[in-house]
């Protein structure tokens, strides 16, 4: 929610990977508005360019294309003796679809 740690982490020189989660609104909160409403409402926005803003702060910033790509990035980041930020996208619509499938099972829970 705020970004202020970076530049305290690259100036302590504090080793440190942020893995952000980009899905261009609040998905978490669509996803519990759905299912609480039925409906969402103002959850979309932008986001800033995460690497270049890692940047800017003097981190290292990585941005994963595809799902093979999250792990051997995770890796760098946590061989990085600095601050790595890593942007990975993510689709929260597939929240929805798990929710409706375990809400269809049957069985002692």
């Amino acid at each position: 929610m705020n970004s202020q740690e970076l530049e305290t982490a690259v100036r302590e020189h504090v080793p440190m990977v942020v893995l952000v989660l980009v899905d261009e609104e609040n998905g978490l909160i669509t996803w519990k508005m759905e299912l609480e409403l039925g409906r969402h409402s103002h959850t979309r926005f932008t986001n800033p360019d995460l690497v270049a803003y890692a940047e800017s702060f003097g981190a290292r910033g990585y941005r994963i294309e595809s799902a093979d790509q999250l792990l051997p990035v995770l890796g760098r980041g946590l061989d990085d003796e600095g601050v790595s930020v890593i942007a990975c996208p993510v689709d929260y619509s597939e929240n929805l679809r798990l929710t409706d499938r375990l809400g269809s099972l049957h069985g002692p829970f």
